[in-house]
């Protein structure tokens, strides 16, 4: 073959894939955050998931499209967020825990969702099982209900004279029964009384922490809720005024002024979510991708909270930490 033939081949070539590049269909995935943009744990989380589409080739304004709603705690204005979504026609929706997934469920049963938390996705309703999901939804447990043990563990760790424990959960939730059931097989062992405290309303939260605090060496454990994460302030304030130890599922507790917090690392959740999502759009569907459980947790120690309340954090706890707040 002469060079200027050969030469004028590979322009055909180059011309073809521009064209072909240029008929690229943009994907577009939404992103449904029951929060507010001014929420710098969530914003750390969200720009994980972008990241981590990133990774898998995936460019905002080339061949992706990113439509996130910030859809603050409040019910209604979650599922009005959602519907709109909803009617843009995804191709995917990242999804933050039950209150995004229940809401979109309730506006398509067709647009895959992916969850990079959700506390009991079996339990309600999101999937069929964890290893078949079945429908359009799949994604990330928030935690294993054995976790709760773990909570009690580390409170009897962290203050030793705690002989009695209230534990804050939704009992609206299945979630919250087996946590506080969790809390309760360990409870024995430790040698410490377990009650537990609803958390429906402001109201029920104050009476159930004041009625706790009544009696000598007790302690709190806040599991991982709805409720928990919008009374987060109201119950680290009560937390300090009647001087509760307090054990939390999340790091943004311990952030806020609360003691001790051990979870999954959400960040890392929301950079494995983002995998999903790139298999979603590379033609796999969520029915047949597994619910996974978190493989990183972290534990994060607050010493100026520790200090309030008199206590002296062992050394080997504070070794195993991930984040020491002073």
């Amino acid at each position: 073959m002469r060079r200027r033939e050969f030469i004028a081949g590979l322009g055909g070539v180059a011309a073809m894939s521009l064209a072909g590049r240029a008929q690229e269909r943009v994907r577009r995935v939404g992103v449904l955050i029951p929060g507010t943009a001014d929420n710098p744990a969530l914003q750390a989380r969200v720009g994980a998931f972008l990241q981590g589409l990133g990774a898998s080739g995936w460019t905002i304004g080339q061949n992706v499209r990113i439509d996130i709603r910030w859809a603050t705690t409040n019910a209604r204005e979650v599922r009005r967020q959602a519907a709109e979504l909803a009617a843009l026609a995804p191709d995917a929706i990242l999804a933050h825990g039950g209150a995004g997934v229940g809401a979109l469920l309730q506006v398509t049963r067709t647009v895959p969702i992916v969850f990079p938390v959700a506390g009991d996705p079996v339990g309600a309703g999101y999937v069929d099982s964890l290893a078949q999901p079945g429908g359009n939804v799949t994604g990330f447990m928030l935690f294993e209900f054995g976790i709760a043990g773990k909570w009690l563990e580390l409170l009897k760790e962290v203050a030793p004279s705690t002989t009695r424990a209230a534990v804050l959960r939704d009992a609206s939730q299945g979630a919250g029964t087996s946590l506080l059931a969790a809390v309760q097989a360990v409870a024995p062992s430790l040698r410490v009384e377990v009650n537990p405290v609803n958390m429906r309303d402001a109201s029920e939260i104050e009476r159930g922490i004041a009625a706790s605090a009544r009696a000598p060496n007790g302690g709190l454990i806040v599991t991982s809720s709805g409720p928990a994460f919008v009374h987060r302030d109201l119950i680290i304030a009560l937390a300090a005024r009647y001087k509760l130890p307090t054990v939390y599922s999340e790091r943004s507790f311990v952030a806020t002024g609360g003691l001790l917090s051990y979870g999954a690392d959400e960040v890392d959740q929301y950079r494995r979510a983002a995998g999903y999502v790139d298999r979603i759009l590379k033609g796999e569907k969520p029915a047949d991708l597994p619910v996974q459980a978190p493989t990183k947790y972290e534990l994060v120690i607050n010493l100026k909270t520790a200090a309030a309340l008199g206590l002296a954090v062992p050394p080997t706890l504070l070794a195993r930490a991930d984040e020491v707040i002073e």
